[in-house]
């Protein structure tokens, strides 16, 4: 069964990474996938969370803070040295065939900390600010989906690898959310 899984999953690397090659994609997806591209979305968030939220902003904040630190940790930290599973572009079998765009990286491939911190950032803004406004939520989801397609696409990730990343990135900022939220609570 981890056989087949496995199989299916190089097959969808190879149809992302070679057989949706362009230019276009080739020039946009390395941008896309860099974790500075998306600071200044960070910053202008919070300073807008602080201007129309004021107090509750501060607590909006903390939240993906915390999100941030567990998604990040508990992704490159804990499950990628526990699992090893090489990257593609360090995959003996598959490097060959591998369009790699990026730098490859030295650290392991599952999950995809870029799919885990971005989609813990658009769950916990998004369920921040759901009940005023559903379109940061669907706006970072968005984001998300794109970054972790890109990190596909460049040759550092297969897709089970950002699908992983986005479900735990996304149990963590529902968790965080919610455990805030109580915390918010007892705090008023």
């Amino acid at each position: 069964m981890l056989d087949k899984l496995l199989k299916i999953d190089n097959e969808w690397f190879i149809a992302i990474n070679n057989g949706m090659a362009n230019y276009w994609f080739d020039a946009l997806m390395p941008v896309l996938r860099n974790q500075y591209t998306w600071v200044p979305l960070y910053v202008l968030t919070a300073f807008w969370l602080l201007y129309k939220y004021k107090l509750q902003g501060f607590w909006f904040i903390a939240f993906t803070l915390v999100t941030f630190v567990l998604s990040d940790q508990i992704s490159a930290s804990l499950i990628k040295p526990f699992i090893e599973r090489l990257r593609p572009c360090r995959e003996p079998m598959l490097a060959e065939q591998v369009r790699l765009l990026v730098h490859c990286g030295s650290g392991f491939s599952f999950p995809s900390t870029h799919a885990t911190n971005h989609f813990g950032f658009a769950i916990v803004i998004g369920a921040s600010l759901y009940r005023d406004n559903k379109w940061p939520m669907y706006a970072l989801l968005a984001i998300a989906i794109l970054v972790s397609f890109a990190q596909v696409y460049v040759g550092v990730h297969y897709p089970i690898d950002v699908l992983a990343g986005a479900l735990l990135g996304s149990v963590i900022a529902a968790f965080v959310f919610l455990i805030g939220c109580k915390i918010k609570k007892q705090t008023q």
